[in-house]
């Protein structure tokens, strides 16, 4: 477990280059938690420009996945399961196959699909301190 914590916005970028790292060497499944407003969003954009995602990352509420290109040929999927009802909406998606690709995975409110996280996978808790300033968690899970 690695904590950051009261880190300003604009330190988002420093933050973002410490914990990806430590992340890779762990899964390739990243699950966000925290509160609507916590910042998952605007960390998953700071974490896709670091690996070299070039075009407009946006969350995918309605979409549930959108797929970001790589210069590398490596695709990112980000994930945003907040309107799913349960687990079975999930896998109805085909989940399962973006999460077996390898590719890496970025998912926002896990907790709709809690149990599909029995695989290893690092987690990242947000918890807004003030209007500028978060604290965030990186657990592993093996």
């Amino acid at each position: 477990m690695r904590t950051w914590q009261a880190y300003a916005l604009t330190d988002l970028a420093q933050v973002a280059s410490e914990l990806i790292p430590v992340a890779l060497a762990h899964s390739s499944i990243w699950l966000f938690r925290g509160q609507m407003g916590a910042g998952k969003t605007t960390l998953v954009k700071e974490i896709t420009r670091q690996l070299g995602v070039t075009g407009h990352v946006q969350s995918p509420t309605f979409a549930l996945v959108n797929e970001y290109a790589r210069a590398n040929d490596s695709d990112i999927y980000h994930f945003d399961l907040y309107r799913l009802k349960n687990a079975q909406e999930a896998l109805d998606i085909g989940i399962e196959d973006y999460l077996d690709s390898g590719k890496i995975c970025l998912i926002e409110w896990p907790e709709q699909a809690e149990e599909l996280w029995n695989i290893p996978h690092v987690e990242f808790d947000i918890t807004p301190i003030d209007e500028n300033t978060r604290s965030l968690t990186l657990h592993e899970h093996h």
